[in-house]
């Protein structure tokens, strides 16, 4: 039998999964490194057992003892299971700009989340920091792994991330990005494909907002840098100590926004659902990857979580129009439509006892490319397109005698006034040609591709 004695046993040797449409004129093969393959479903698994294995052996947590972090998120759901296998307590702290999803996914897993606010310098007692620090003070056999200074967060990814790595590209890797937050995840890795190969370029991946970019290229702390910023897990307004900034040979800045766009097109360009700071990593990496990637390059992007805690912000749109980070344009809705190519107008039905060719007269006459079907009670049961009748008739052309309902399609869909365009664009396709809706009166109107062309040019 093959099985793992428990849930924190399946950490580690994520795939690498190639990105085909994010990348396109972008030279050179663009791999992603998915860490949401982790049972904690982000990065932050490595460096949870890590760090907790490591005090185990220090003597700093005894049995029975609490785990209080800070966190933004998934190195507290890392330490929660890592916690319920080894049967500690946990107590986490978060700032409040963390999304809902997370607290309530630490809450699901049994540990007490304190939420603090996010706008407080460092050292301000209200601050995540300063609260989990007074909590390892005042409650006994607690344990404070401080992921921020605790170089086993390093050591973590230098004994996993970075051999995995090396060993699913067989050595071939020559680029290496990651966005930088506590550092350990970029720090650690590069240095063991670094130490494989020192032509290994690391991108760190930075955002507005964060002191990392600046210090880097002028070793200057400049507080004039830190300002608010809503993307998640990345960027820091302190210098922890797992940051090494020799193992970065460059870094690039990405907005929220920016980053929010490419996580969303990730998920729907590349079948890969994840979190806003993979977003980040991925628009940053191909930034700078265009005017830098030759042919034979290999650029792993690390993709740190899952989009699962982002479901109430990047993932939905009235969030993100709110934000200004969609365009919230108005568009014309189906009432407007049916409004506009007056509205009492009765719809031009055909009897599906009908023939084929007495259809093709009323298509004619109404000049009009699709018709609904209609039964004995006048009740919509299928459709007719001008292209359909058109290939049947090549195939058999005495089905002109036959009637409709041996030839028609499916009927038309309903949809509500209140649809706009963008969303009735969406419904039409191959299969469906037009759409049916009702007005105030019951009365049923069709909305063509052409209605649509005219609702946005008008």
């Amino acid at each position: 039998m093959k099985y793992y004695n428990s849930i924190i046993d399946t950490i580690g040797n994520t795939p690498l999964v190639k990105l085909n449409k994010v990348t396109k004129g972008i030279r050179g093969t663009i791999l992603a490194k998915v860490e949401y393959f982790n049972p904690g479903q982000s990065v932050k698994d490595r460096i949870a057992i890590r760090m907790l294995e490591d005090a185990e052996k220090a003597g700093v947590i005894r049995p029975g003892g609490t785990i209080i972090e800070g966190t933004s998120g998934n190195t507290g759901f890392g330490l929660a299971l890592a916690a319920i296998g080894k049967g500690y307590k946990c107590i986490f702290t978060m700032a409040d700009k963390q999304s809902k999803e997370k607290i309530d996914i630490l809450r699901a897993v049994g540990a007490e989340v304190v939420v603090c606010p996010t706008n407080v310098a460092p050292e301000d007692p209200r601050s995540y920091y300063s609260v989990a620090k007074r909590l390892n003070q005042e409650i006994p056999n607690s344990f404070y792994p401080n992921q921020y200074d605790n170089l086993s967060n390093t050591a973590a990814h230098y004994d996993s991330t970075g051999p995995e790595i090396w060993r699913d590209t067989d050595g071939k890797i020559t680029h290496f990005a990651s966005g930088v937050g506590t550092g350990g995840t970029i720090c650690g890795t590069a240095k063991f494909l670094k130490e494989q190969n020192p032509d290994v370029v690391t991108i760190g991946l930075d955002t507005y907002g964060s002191v990392f970019k600046k210090y880097k290229e002028t070793g200057i702390f400049d507080e004039g840098e830190i300002y608010p910023y809503l993307t998640e897990g990345i960027g820091e307004d302190i210098l922890p100590k797992n940051v090494d900034f020799s193992m970065i040979d460059h870094f690039v800045k990405v907005t929220d926004k920016d980053a929010a766009i490419m996580a969303r097109r990730l998920s729907r360009e590349e079948g890969l659902f994840i979190g806003w700071s993979c977003g980040t990593a991925v628009h940053g990496a191909l930034e700078w990857a265009k005017d830098n990637l030759k042919d034979d390059d290999v650029m792993v992007i690390l993709l740190p979580d899952h989009g699962t805690r982002y479901l109430a912000k990047i993932y939905n749109d009235v969030w993100m129009k709110d934000h200004g980070f969609l365009e919230s344009r108005e568009f014309a809705t189906a009432r407007d439509i049916i409004h506009s190519k007056n509205g009492s107008a009765k719809l031009t039905t055909v009897s599906r006892s009908a023939t084929v060719a007495e259809a093709i007269r009323t298509l004619n006459q109404r000049g009009i490319s699709q018709i609904p079907v209609t039964d004995e009670q006048d009740h919509i049961v299928g459709s007719l397109t001008d292209s359909t009748i058109l290939s049947k008739l090549i195939e058999d052309p005495a089905i002109k005698d036959v009637p409709v309902s041996e030839v028609m399609d499916k009927p038309f869909k309903f949809v509500g006034l209140d649809n706009t365009v963008d969303v009735l664009s969406s419904l039409i396709d191959r299969e469906n040609k037009a759409l049916l809706v009702r007005d105030e009166t019951e009365q049923v109107h069709i909305i063509t591709q052409a209605d649509l062309l005219a609702a946005m040019t008008t």
